[in-house]
């Protein structure tokens, strides 16, 4: 009879011995032998970054100036029996020009700069390096699924979006990334708080040449905004293929249905669709894509915790999606010139439901890397609205230092 650690455990008609367990599990020979230890090994982060952001809207408003400095302090512990810690301090101090609406400021006669001045803590959690290659984080941490469409961190906001949550990543199937959140509340970057009971799932799939394979489950119940709650279920593929010495060819598809969800009065289903290729040549990047998110008149399809300002232009006008839905027909270039790297994006924008012209934008950026540490960045959007409802033709220009240790 077997006894001790060679008895077999069964894991879905697969039999892993005592002694195979334990190779899974972390060694303790990585990880500080006292606690102690742990406290005084770790690392310091420190991060800092200045900004410069203007607009310019043709409506009643004043033009925005906003002139801030962003500070993140951090520090991480050393591992002890597989666990680590992480605390980070974030401050915005409006530093020079401050003639803008923060939305906490109270200066509503000028344009909109979504950077209000405060600290807080922007995250604060305890990791778990766990069995079958599993990492079980709980508290206040960044979450960025795929392309930060639907969850994302808003890393260009001074003030990020982090969530207060248990998250789970499991990497022990080959080629395969599961991810699982619990939320109990969302740090927004205006510096609010938005509760809820919400659970996040998404697996990837990479094991194919041809590219990634992922399907999400995001169900969002709002606790004190029932009107917000959605369910939204995708699937995302996305790759690259070489095409000769040099050159591949890049392509993305997406689909996703969103509807009312738990606590939601409203009862709706709307779909979500991505198509995007492209291809790189000699360092040079260009895609041509299609996003639509429908609106049924009423209700439309929102993305409220995703990096907004990456989609549908840097201008922010779409940050809301209409209640007759949006499509972005949209190119990019992005390359390189003396070691700057340069990004261009035009975008066409139109209601989803009668094709109404919702107006073109403009985007333009250079930025400069200076070794691993230090950066400028230099921006501009243009947009021009055609007849999108409530919204004006806007300029807004950005110039940034950033250094990150």
């Amino acid at each position: 009879m077997k006894t001790g650690l060679s008895r077999g455990v069964t894991f879905g008609g697969m039999v892993v011995s005592g002694m195979s367990l334990m190779a899974l599990l972390p060694s303790a020979a990585e990880a500080a032998a006292t606690l102690e230890e742990a406290l005084a090994g770790g690392k310091a982060t420190l991060d800092v970054r200045y900004r410069y952001e203007y607009v310019d809207q043709n409506n009643a408003l004043k033009n925005a100036e906003a002139s801030t400095v962003r500070s993140r302090l951090g520090y991480g512990t050393d591992s002890y029996y597989s666990v680590t810690g992480y605390l980070e301090f974030e401050n915005i101090t409006a530093f020079g020009a401050d003639n803008y609406n923060s939305g906490t400021n109270g200066k509503t006669a000028y344009s909109v700069v979504t950077d209000p001045e405060g600290s807080e803590v922007n995250q604060a959690y305890l990791a778990w390096d766990a069995l079958l290659d599993t990492q079980i984080k709980y508290g206040r941490q960044r979450i960025n699924l795929d392309n930060q469409r639907f969850i994302g961190s808003v890393a260009w906001r001074q003030n990020e979006q982090t969530f207060d949550a248990l998250s789970l990543v499991n990497k022990f199937l080959p080629d395969t990334t599961v991810t699982y959140a619990h939320l109990s509340n969302v740090n927004r970057i205006n510096g609010a708080n938005a509760e809820m009971k919400s659970d996040l799932l998404n697996v990837s799939y990479s094991g194919m040449a041809a590219g990634t394979l992922t399907g999400y489950a995001y169900l969002l119940n709002y606790i004190k905004s029932a009107a917000q709650s959605t369910q939204t279920l995708g699937l995302r593929f996305s790759g690259a293929a070489k095409i000769g010495a040099g050159a591949k060819a890049l392509y993305t598809a997406e689909f996703a249905q969103q509807g009312d969800y738990d606590n939601n009065p409203a009862a709706y289903n709307l779909n979500y669709y991505l198509a995007e290729v492209g291809g790189t040549v000699k360092g040079v990047t260009a895609k041509l894509g299609y996003e639509a998110l429908q609106g049924d008149g009423a209700h439309s399809v929102q993305t409220p915790l995703a990096t907004l300002h990456a989609f549908n232009g840097w201008a922010d006008q779409f940050l809301v999606t209409p209640v007759n839905g949006l499509q972005d027909g949209y190119f990019s270039v992005d390359g390189a010139a003396a070691g700057v790297n340069l990004t261009a994006v035009y975008h066409a924008f139109y209601s989803y439901r009668g094709g109404a012209d919702y107006g073109t934008e403009l985007d333009l950026q250079a930025m400069k890397k200076f070794g691993k540490n230090y950066s400028l960045i230099a921006k501009y959007a243009t947009y021009n609205s055609g007849n999108a409802p409530g919204n004006f033709d806007t300029d807004k220009m950005w110039l940034a230092g950033q250094m990150s240790f």
